[in-house]
């Protein structure tokens, strides 16, 4: 089962998208590089501009030089395609397998909780009521123990977490027994 965690190491930041290589599109969905480049040349009506782009020698270099996971594409003769957000939910409408499946339904699981934690973490400072702000935090630590802690299966447990923001601390601790 994919974690949040094998897709958070594969974003990188290139032309001021977070994207994700192809070549760790492929290991996240199970298939091989030419299968996911194969799947964007057999359908290019659906990956428009915004969705895809191959990236130029000098990113490949810089990217080569920064992630060590990518050394491999150093000797390639092939510049690596770069799959933006829209990219990736455009490519789970094609790729098929239940692999492909439960990664797709985790990183559109795990995006609208985040999105979720950012709607929620912006309400706070604009409420006053403090029982709606204890609501609040509860629900963001609910959805911060969803995302983190999926797989958290332990007798017993204490997990805290603390993110601290300009004008907001928030502070959740998730205690699990048996």
């Amino acid at each position: 089962m994919i974690k949040i965690e094998d897709v958070q190491d594969k974003v990188l930041q290139l032309r001021n998208e977070n994207v994700i290589i192809d070549s760790d599109v492929a290991t996240l969905y199970g298939v091989q590089t030419k299968e996911i480049n194969q799947a964007v040349k057999n359908n290019p009506h659906k990956f428009p501009e915004g969705y895809v782009f191959r990236l130029t020698k000098d990113e490949k270099s810089e990217v080569v030089k920064i992630f060590d996971h990518l050394n491999g594409l150093k000797f390639s003769k092939i510049e690596p395609v770069a799959f933006t957000e829209r990219g990736l939910y455009m490519l789970a409408t094609i790729l098929k397998g239940e692999q492909a499946v439960q990664t797709t339904l985790c990183i559109i699981e795990t995006f609208v909780k985040i999105r979720e934690l950012a709607r929620t973490v912006a309400a706070l400072p604009q409420t006053e009521d403090k029982t709606v702000q204890k609501s609040l935090m509860q629900k963001g630590g609910e959805l911060i123990s969803d995302i983190l802690g999926n797989d958290l299966n332990p007798s017993e447990s204490e997990t805290e977490l603390e993110l601290n923001f300009a004008m907001l601390k928030l502070k959740h601790r998730v205690v699990r027994k048996k």
